[in-house]
C-alpha cells in the first residue's frame, strides 16, 4: 500500500511551490523593468529622430507616414494633445488640426451635391487647391488621420470603401448592401439606371426602384432625364470620376 505524504511533506511541497512563485514574480517583474527600460529608450531615441528630421516629417508626406508607423509601434500618438513634446518639436498636431477642420469645411458645403458622401481623391483636390499646395505634399494617409481625429464629433465623419474608391462620409447615413452595390455599379459611368440594375444585378423592378429612392432621399442620387433614349439616369457625383463631373467650384 503506498504511503500517504505526511505533514512536514505537505509542509515542504507547500514552501516549494511558494518559491517557485516569488521566483516567478521575480522574474515578470525584470522583464517589465527591462521592457520600460527599453520603450523609454525607444522614446527618447524617436524624440532625437524627430529633431533632426522635422523638417522632413513637415514637408514630406510619405516620410510622415513613417515616422506615424515608427511612434505606434512604441506607444506613441503625436497628435492625442497640442501640448508637450510633440506640439514643441514637430507641430504636426496644429497641421491636422487645420486639415480636420477644413475638411470638414469641404464636406458641409459639398452635401447639397453628394448628399454627404464624397470621394477621398476629389476631396484631396479640393484640400490642396484651398491649401493651395501640391498633391504630392498631401498623402491620403494625411487625410485618413485627420478624418479619424474627427470621429470626437459624433457626425459619422469616416472613410469607407466601395468598390474601388474610398469615399468620406460626413453625415451618419446607414447604407446597406443594396445601396452599396448600386455605388460600386455607378463607378463605371457615374450613374445607373433602372434596367442596368436589373439587367447585371438580377433584381425586380420594384427593388431597383426602392434602392434608388432611397438613395434619392438621402441626397446621395440626382435624377437626369435628358436623353433621347428616354432612360433615366440616376448620377452619383460621390463615385463619378472627377473629370465627368463639370468642374470643382472654389469651396
Amino acid at each position: 500500500m503506498r504511503r500517504r505524504p505526511g505533514i512536514a511533506g505537505l509542509q515542504s511541497a507547500a514552501a516549494a511551490r511558494d518559491q517557485y512563485r516569488l521566483v516567478g514574480e521575480h522574474v515578470a517583474k525584470v522583464r517589465t523593468d527591462l521592457m520600460k527600460e527599453q520603450l523609454a529608450t525607444f522614446r527618447s531615441q524617436l524624440e532625437d529622430f524627430a529633431r533632426k528630421h522635422k523638417n522632413d516629417i513637415k514637408k514630406n508626406p510619405t516620410f510622415r507616414a513613417q515616422f506615424h508607423e515608427m511612434c505606434a509601434k512604441v506607444g506613441v500618438d503625436p497628435l492625442a494633445s497640442n501640448k508637450g513634446v510633440w506640439a514643441e518639436l514637430l507641430g504636426i498636431g496644429d497641421f491636422y488640426y487645420e486639415l480636420g477642420v477644413q475638411i470638414v469645411e469641404i464636406c458641409i458645403a459639398t452635401r447639397s451635391e453628394n448628399g454627404g458622401l464624397i470621394n477621398l481623391e476629389e476631396l484631396r483636390t479640393r484640400l490642396c487647391k484651398r491649401r493651395r499646395c501640391s498633391r504630392e505634399s498631401l498623402s491620403e494617409d494625411d487625410c485618413f488621420r485627420a478624418i479619424s481625429k474627427l470621429k470626437v464629433l459624433g457626425s459619422g465623419f469616416e472613410v469607407i470603401a466601395i468598390g474601388r474608391k474610398k469615399l468620406v462620409r460626413s453625415v451618419p447615413t446607414e447604407l446597406n448592401r443594396d445601396h452599396n452595390e448600386i455605388l460600386e455599379l455607378a463607378q463605371a459611368q457615374g450613374y445607373v439606371t433602372v434596367d442596368q440594375l436589373e439587367q447585371t444585378l438580377s433584381w425586380t423592378s420594384g427593388r431597383a426602384t426602392d434602392a434608388l429612392q432611397a438613395l434619392l432621399k438621402e441626397g446621395l442620387a440626382m435624377i437626369d432625364d435628358g436623353h433621347r433614349d428616354g432612360r433615366r439616369r440616376y448620377w452619383f457625383p460621390c463615385v463619378a470620376s472627377i473629370s465627368t463631373t463639370s468642374g470643382l467650384e472654389d469651396v
